[in-house]
């Protein structure tokens, strides 16, 4: 056996290329856990207060970075380079990034699932959106520029940003001045096990914590009560509804 040390520099591009991933991979796990000690040691709400911080200084630094690297210091950076880029294209990567986030979710289940069983893998899930979901709803909160309370029109936006809303079909009916019902119409996931043949997902149990805790994020006067998630029997047109209301004082 060889005794000479391995080193980034003797690789071939293959590799390099499949260590660059590995490095987004840990860069990705330290941060997530930056997020989870603060939370755990001192709180949400300076947690939550961090990350926003972090994340508006880290990222300049970060896309300067990726612009000298690509070669684009000389044509006003990389941000410009992708405002060059066709909205149709932008949106087509939305899509993608959405679409792998759905699919890394679905294979942590799996991992779990097929290692401890389903009790445990939707006992994880849940605890996992209960943690995400405000996560989400804030970070799209101060993307918009909501304001503290915004309300059900602020809600109506922010369901419009999640990750889901660039893979599931979505509507609103029902409105009223101090509610609305919200509809998934089309579920990428029960979509795919219809195609299969089997039953529909339960997954009330998570979308008991996931709803909840989005709306609340947005406008803490919001009150979400479940229509109908599958186990629960549905029409055709739509696999779960949720209804968030607000007091009219």
């Amino acid at each position: 056996m060889s005794n000479e040390i391995n080193i980034p520099d003797n690789l071939s591009s293959k590799q390099l290329v499949q260590l660059l991933f590995d490095f987004i991979h840990r860069t990705i796990l330290h941060h997530s856990h930056w997020y989870s000690e603060i939370r755990h040691q001192m709180g949400e709400e300076k947690a939550l207060s961090a990350l926003d911080g972090v994340f508006k200084k880290s990222l300049p630094i970060q896309l300067n970075r990726f612009s000298k690297a690509l070669g684009f210091e000389d044509k006003g950076g990389f941000l410009d380079h992708l405002h060059d880029l066709p909205k149709a294209k932008l949106l087509e990567w939305l899509d993608v990034f959405a679409a792998n986030w759905l699919a890394n979710d679905g294979i942590w289940f799996q991992e779990v699932e097929f290692d401890s069983g389903m009790n445990d893998a939707k006992r994880c899930n849940d605890s996992c959106w209960a943690q995400f979901s405000p996560i989400e709803a804030r970070l799209i909160k101060n993307f918009l520029g909501l304001t503290e309370q915004p309300g059900l029109t602020g809600l109506k936006q922010a369901l419009n940003f999640r990750l889901y809303g660039r893979i599931n079909k979505q509507s609103i009916s029902e409105e009223t001045e101090t509610s609305f019902v919200f509809q998934m119409n089309e579920c990428r996931v029960q979509v795919a096990r219809n195609r299969k043949g089997l039953d529909d997902y339960p997954c009330k149990s998570v979308g008991l914590v996931e709803y909840p805790y989005f709306a609340k994020a947005i406008d803490e006067r919001i009150k979400t009560t479940c229509i109908g998630c599958p186990p629960d029997s549905h029409p055709q047109d739509w696999y779960c509804a949720w209804k968030f209301s607000i007091s009219e004082s």
